[in-house]
């Protein structure tokens, strides 16, 4: 095991508290057992029992990413509290690429991966994908590349960034996890505050908030700006993601490639033959003359206004599900003024939208159009109601701008039973 030494010597002689026994947690057992079988390890599961566990004066406690950092104060010193993530970059992190934002970073993730394959001939790619770094580590030699995309809970406790680290864009989310949005925002910020000279930190000047973040902080690594600016100069260039918020994402990449040597043509090679990804503006097929999208991965109102900008001309648009209380204006006034012809409202979220948006027209402050409308939760009755009400050579986007888990255990699922439902209805026939 490459660094084994090093890895060993983050756990020695100390009493060790696994707070959270999921995916990532067996993963952070599984390494220790085998670096030091005879270690000291406590697992707990439950912010409750997580809480009066912690209190016992652990030397390191190790957290999922699902426990909030809040769980633990007053219980214990806040400087003990560690996760994988961190432990990872603090061995592994000259070799890292990591990638975070609130959206687009699956896609741009391996989308990055896909580019320093073509120039690397060891390329691991691990994190918020479902792919924990402990499980990796075997892998890992003196010239692997890790590739990784991170989430907000995986880059709060960290005290090193990867060597190249990117933030794609800042929305509100998980806002159950943090005190304020705020500290949401501050926790994907360390990406690159943590990291050290020598480093590359990327970051979209498009996106206000992140953009105004960058002005107030102070960074030890280069610091690289993108946006759809310089990003338009790619607009040409053969690719099979749409949209302008990918075009930008495809830019990262490029200047990502650039720091990392990768040559002008095999990255071009690589974003003409990436396909993207399950459940982000994929294609489910064209049937009875509607092409129908899936865009489930869509969980915040921007992703659902990025997906119908990048489409074009959308006829048939489903949104709403399970309500985490985002602020849904900017989405409805973006609907009262968009040439989408029908609108599906499902769930609590699709509730508020479509209370919003009606607000909008009766108060004259947005144009009245005619539009044809639908309310309910009842996914097969929705499939059918889109056939009927699609117009032939449109467009029937599922992008949701909001979670999934009032019907579905996650985004994937909500996917999967949309696309189902499209193919079975025409085999009904």
């Amino acid at each position: 095991m490459y660094r084994e030494s090093e890895l060993r010597q983050l756990f020695e002689n100390r009493r060790i508290l696994l707070a959270g026994y999921g995916r990532e947690g067996k993963s952070t057992e599984t390494l220790i057992r085998k670096l030091l079988p005879q270690a000291d390890i406590t697992i707990v599961e439950g912010n409750d029992a997580i809480r009066e566990e912690s209190r016992k004066g652990y030397d390191m406690i190790v957290k999922s990413p699902g426990i909030p950092t809040f769980v633990f104060e007053g219980c214990c010193d806040l400087n003990t509290i560690t996760q994988q993530t961190d432990l990872f970059l603090q061995v592994y992190g000259r070799q890292t690429i990591g990638i975070t934002g609130t959206k687009g970073k699956s896609t741009t993730t391996h989308l990055a991966a896909a580019v320093m394959r073509t120039a690397y001939d060891d390329v691991v790619m691990a994190g918020n994908m479902g792919i924990p770094l402990f499980d990796v580590v075997d892998q890992i030699g003196e010239k692997t590349l890790v590739v990784c995309e991170f989430s907000c809970h995986q880059m709060e406790n960290i005290h090193v960034g990867p060597h190249v680290g990117a933030v794609l864009n800042l929305f509100e989310e998980h806002l159950d996890h943090y005190h304020s949005y705020l500290d949401y925002k501050m926790a994907k910020m360390q990406i690159g505050l943590k990291q050290q000279e020598g480093d590359h930190f990327f970051y979209c000047k498009d996106n206000a908030e992140l953009a105004e973040l960058v002005a107030e902080n102070t960074f030890k690594s280069e610091v690289h700006s993108y946006g759809i600016d310089s990003a338009m100069r790619l607009k040409d260039m053969p690719r099979r993601l749409k949209g302008d918020h990918n075009l930008c994402n495809i830019e990262l990449v490029r200047q990502m490639a650039e720091v990392m040597g990768v040559g002008e043509q095999l990255f071009q090679d690589a974003v003409a033959s990436f396909d993207g990804l399950e459940h982000r503006l994929q294609e489910v097929g064209t049937y009875e003359g509607i092409t129908f999208y899936n865009d489930s991965i869509s969980t915040i109102p921007a992703a659902a206004i990025a997906a119908v900008e990048a489409l074009g001309k959308v006829d048939t648009l489903i949104l709403g599900g399970f309500d985490r209380g985002i602020d849904y204006d900017p989405l409805s006034r973006y609907l009262a003024g968009s040439q989408v012809g029908n609108l599906v409202f499902v769930g609590e979220a699709g509730k508020r939208i479509r209370d919003r948006y009606l607000e909008l027209l009766q108060s004259g402050e947005c144009p009245a159009k005619p539009r044809q409308m639908l309310s309910t939760s009842d996914y097969a009755a929705i499939v059918d109601w889109c056939y009927e009400h699609t117009a032939k050579g449109g467009i029937c986007l599922l992008s949701p701008a909001a979670a999934s888990y009032d019907q579905f255990k996650n985004f994937e699922e909500r996917g999967r039973v949309f696309a189902q439902l499209v193919k079975d209805h025409c085999n009904k026939k």
